[in-house]
């Protein structure tokens, strides 16, 4: 059984251990028959998880209280939590979930009462599903190199460019989508936000892309697609401030759900070095083993404190925490692929074997140290907040 010994630190609240404790339960109940089939038919899958998950009260975390959420606005531990328990069981799961968070997001935090009634409630209730739309062909981590056009037309927006690498790509009822709104401006500045429903004319799915661990991404079209006023998200040529608010909360998320990642793989780990027979005794009782071991549990707790410092310092304290989520996010993603790869080398053989869990561990957890802003990105900004800080 994964440690939970965590769950009494002082980040936590009552209602978060009970809400690790009926996931845990609900997870171990119904993921292995949604997920049964996730490689056959992956967009039927996610749609599923989505739909259980809304069944079950759990995507209400995704979004604030006034559009049907749990919390007055978005509470990050509880996104964590979440994130960081289903990935523990699988990581389609986590996707699912973490998704309709994150393309939801510039509606949580900064969408009209009318765009939050729109189209937050069905995100609550798992009946639509959400995208984010930011990066694009060449303009990935540099944001501020973004192409995507929204041109003023009459009392709305004709939206013309190319989106790519975009996560629920073709299974989404909606996408908020960043595009430039004034060309005369350079870099962030003049970025906007709206929401693109699927079913706008001019828009389509032109592209899926296949990872090695497989999830509905792909490359979005957008030509002549006429958006009325009301599709704005919070002010005009404040795309770029929205886009970093949203991923100040959900860039802790991913962090989390690596740290589940690595606490499977440890498990897994734990139960076969305890089976395993190996010169007269078991794998367990070898010192270099154990020191591997010692190194795993290590890399998983000095990343939950980072997880979830951020995570409790955006509930309670800071409005941003820009830093404490990047310092989250590298650790918690450039350790759990250690982790991971150390549950793989104990495992011999199996490890590499297609099907078991370590294997797939392996490849689910590469993306993570990529998406929301590369470890390259996030080992930036760090530095550039300690040497701000130095100079103040």
């Amino acid at each position: 059984m994964s440690d939970q010994s965590y769950l009494g630190w002082p980040f936590f609240d009552a209602e978060h251990a009970t809400l690790v404790q009926t996931l845990d339960e609900w997870a171990k109940a119904h993921l292995p028959q949604l997920t049964a089939h996730e490689h056959e038919d992956l967009d039927g899958t996610c749609r599923r998880l989505v739909t259980a998950l809304g069944e079950a009260g759990f995507t209400r975390y995704a979004v604030p209280a006034g559009a049907g959420g749990v919390y007055e606005k978005l509470n990050v531990r509880s996104l964590c939590l979440i994130r960081e328990t289903l990935a523990r069981h699988n990581a389609l799961a986590d996707f699912a979930f973490a998704m309709q968070g994150l393309g939801s997001g510039p509606i949580s935090l900064f969408g009209t009462e009318q765009q939050q009634q729109d189209y937050l409630a069905d995100v609550a209730e798992g009946s639509k599903i959400s995208a984010f739309a930011l990066s694009e062909p060449n303009a990935g981590s540099d944001v501020a190199a973004m192409e995507c056009r929204a041109e003023a037309e009459g009392d709305g927006f004709i939206l013309n460019g190319t989106k790519t690498w975009i996560s629920n790509a073709g299974i989404a009822d909606f996408y908020t989508v960043f595009a430039r709104t004034d060309p005369t401006l350079e870099g962030a500045k003049g970025i906007s936000c709206f929401i693109v429903p699927a079913d706008t004319p001019g828009f389509e799915v032109s592209e899926r892309i296949d990872l090695v661990a497989p999830h509905p991404l792909g490359t979005l079209q957008f030509t002549d697609c006429y958006l009325p006023a009301k599709q704005l998200v919070g002010e005009q040529g404040r795309g770029f401030a929205i886009a970093m608010a949203t991923l100040d909360v959900f860039r802790s998320t991913v962090a989390a759900a690596a740290l589940g990642m690595a606490r499977c793989a440890l498990d897994a780990t734990l139960d076969h070095i305890g089976q395993r027979d190996i010169f007269g005794g078991k794998l367990v009782d070898l010192p270099l083993v154990q020191a591997k071991v010692g190194d795993m549990a290590l890399a998983i707790d000095s990343s939950a404190l980072l997880v979830y410092r951020a995570a409790w310092t955006k509930d309670c304290v800071a409005e941003r925490v820009t830093r404490e989520a990047a310092m989250a996010k590298l650790a918690a993603t450039e350790s759990a692929q250690q982790v991971i790869d150390s549950a793989v080398q104990l495992h011999g053989g199996k490890g590499v074997t297609k099907g078991n869990i370590v294997e797939s561990l392996y490849r689910d957890i590469r993306a993570l140290r990529i998406y929301e802003g590369a470890s390259e990105v996030q080992q930036t900004i760090i530095a550039r907040q300690a040497i701000d800080q130095h100079k103040g």
